[in-house]
């Protein structure tokens, strides 16, 4: 598979992730049933495993490796972070509040590792 299509495969993958998160967070927020549906719990799994598989095929493919560029060490931490709020944020807050503190620092740390992309430095600033 060429650079270009992978990368627009990771690209877009980013898109829908963030776009689906946003609108869950959002159904979480208003208490709203949607969060139930079928989809809605099938699909977020399936674009974040193409995300991660591109974000992989892109390293191997680039040959950059998170243990010799810090940037790329800070995407996979914040990755894992974000993975962890928008769980709080959407299935294991106990709290309104929890969970909205929680979708609020995913959304920041979603934009953090957006930042260390587009920088390829993991300074927050």
């Amino acid at each position: 598979m060429s650079y270009m299509i992978l990368k627009h495969i990771h690209l877009t993958c980013i898109g829908l992730t963030f776009i689906l998160f946003s609108v869950r967070g959002f159904w979480m927020l208003t208490n709203s049933d949607k969060l139930q549906m079928k989809w809605v719990k099938i699909a977020p799994h399936i674009i974040d495993t193409c995300l991660l598989l591109s974000a992989i095929s892109l390293a191997v493919m680039l040959q950059i490796s998170p243990f010799v560029h810090g940037w790329l060490m800070a995407k996979i931490i914040g990755l894992i972070v974000y993975i962890v709020l928008g769980t709080v944020a959407l299935k294991r807050g106990k709290t309104k509040a929890v969970r909205t503190t929680a979708f609020v620092l995913a959304l920041l740390t979603f934009g953090y590792i957006v930042n260390v992309a587009l920088t390829k430095s993991a300074a927050l600033f």
